[in-house]
């Protein structure tokens, strides 16, 4: 961008920024107007700015900008936007106006400002900057206001229910302790309240991370793993849910596979996340099965897949961001940051996440993890 002049001793010079993203091309464009505003008549010059989009977005938001390149004439006010194929045509046919505006000015300049004038375009730059910072974090804290909004929201909603069955449990197991209890109907509410204790702690321990925002960084600490033995204590936890429901489980995870470099409590939070929002919406009488494949040298994928209702092709990106919820989401237990963390998670393990998905036909979440051999020194 070239130096511009002191405007507060020069405001008889009519101010003109030419906007634009494409550098090759604004460079004959700017080249082609500076000639063509040596032709016009005149008293009062022009001062042509290149203004680059990318360094000064808040300059486009402060004149309402909608299409490049334009041609804005900031000084003297009131500003004024030409768009479009020929600037320099509009150019023409606009200069003896903004020379009468620019005489009005100098005339004013010359009798002493008024106080009470509008503010220079340097004062209105300086100004419509600091309002686009402030908009900006304005927005950042919304979005943090709102997010901590609806994890209080999901406390209130989500916890009360394995709460309230836990506290049955209990209730039942110690009036058992009065009289005479099952042993098999004991044995059965343990496990309940296990579970419900166990789902309760996932739920505050996916809180806990996501409330940490999406610009923080995990915390891996990454050591040889043997991913069967992980699988199978997350199967082992969900397996009496997989029962309740009748579902059918197969995993195919062979005893052969390579070691991989983890954080083994963070990838079990994505396991334990992805079975249990197969198992959440996979009817009763339902499929799921867990697939572990060696599919490099350099990667291990794990893939989820269930006979739910799927997912529409337009949210299968969405329902990884914060706390989104789709539609058949709202008769169902969660809270929507379940994925959102799973993509945090595997991210920081340089992996990658995906779904792959069909209306009525059900989901395939599939995620890779590095093989261990390769980070080592």
């Amino acid at each position: 961008m070239q130096t511009s002049p002191d405007l507060t001793s020069a405001r008889s010079v009519i101010r003109l920024l030419l906007f634009a993203k494409n550098r090759a091309v604004v460079a004959e464009l700017e080249e082609h107007l500076r000639q063509h505003i040596q032709g016009l008549p005149g008293q009062y010059p022009a001062q042509l700015e290149v203004v680059p989009l990318e360094e000064h977005p808040y300059l486009a938001e402060h004149y309402k900008l909608v299409a490049t390149p334009a041609l804005v004439k900031a000084e003297p006010l009131p500003a004024q936007v030409l768009a479009g194929e020929d600037l320099a045509t509009q150019l023409e046919v606009w200069w003896p106006r903004w020379q009468g505006q620019a005489a009005l000015a100098s005339h004013q300049e010359g009798a002493g400002r008024d106080p009470t004038s509008p503010p220079t375009t340097e004062a209105l730059l300086q100004m419509s900057e600091e309002v686009f910072l402030l908009r900006q974090e304005r927005a950042q804290l919304r979005e943090q206001l709102d997010f901590k909004d609806r994890v209080l929201a999901m406390l209130v909603h989500d916890l009360r229910s394995p709460l309230t069955a836990t506290a049955l449990a209990v209730e039942t197991l110690q009036q058992g302790r009065e009289g005479s209890l099952d042993k098999a109907l004991e044995g059965q509410l343990f496990d309940h309240a296990r579970q419900q204790l166990r789902k309760m702690d996932s739920m505050i321990t996916d809180i806990l991370e996501s409330a940490r925002g999406a610009a923080s960084e995990l915390r891996i600490r990454a050591v040889e793993t043997q991913l069967p033995g992980l699988c199978q204590t997350v199967i082992e936890e969900l397996w009496p849910r997989i029962q309740g429901k009748r579902l059918q489980f197969q995993a195919d995870i062979p005893v052969d596979l390579p070691s991989v470099h983890v954080d083994p409590d963070k990838i079990r939070q994505v396991l334990f996340n992805l079975l249990d929002n197969a198992i959440k919406y996979t009817p009763a009488g339902g499929s799921i099965r867990l697939d572990v494949l060696h599919r490099t040298s350099q990667k291990v994928q794990v893939t989820v897949s269930d006979t739910g209702p799927g997912i529409p092709e337009a949210d299968q990106e969405s329902i990884f961001s914060d706390s989104v919820r789709l539609s058949r989401d709202q008769q169902q237990e969660g809270y929507g940051i379940g994925l959102s963390l799973c993509r945090r998670i595997v991210r920081a393990h340089y992996g990658q996440i995906w779904v792959e998905s069909s209306l009525g036909k059900g989901s395939s979440f599939h995620f890779t993890l590095p093989v261990y051999r390769l980070c080592k020194p």
